[in-house]
């Protein structure tokens, strides 16, 4: 099962997207595990990340997590700010899916 982590400023915006994007996994019986979490808290999670998507807000962290993240095998990108900002889940998780290499929805 992937593990997929959306980072924002606080967490709060992406826990609602988070929500949307778990409820439409669960329909359609896709095996991902998604969780949202505020910036501070990235450094300390200890489960195994496959992709990390930041909220638009956080796009200026993408070069020092890379650069961070370099031996690893963890995909980064940032969510497109008009589909954050619709809270468009089923557009994030097909994202997310095209970049673990998973078919889309």
């Amino acid at each position: 099962m992937e593990n997929v982590v959306l980072v924002c400023t606080a967490g709060m915006s992406t826990s609602i997207l988070v929500s949307k994007m778990n409820k439409i996994a669960a329909e359609n019986e896709i095996e991902i595990n998604i969780e949202a979490l505020a910036q501070s808290e990235l450094k300390n999670y200890s489960k195994k990340i496959d992709l990390i998507l930041l909220g638009p807000q956080v796009k200026y962290l993408l070069n020092n997590l890379e650069r961070d993240y370099k031996n690893s095998e963890i995909k980064f990108d940032v969510i497109d700010s008009v589909q954050y900002g619709t809270l468009n889940g089923k557009a994030v998780l097909n994202h997310a899916l095209t970049l673990l290499d998973k078919k889309v929805i």
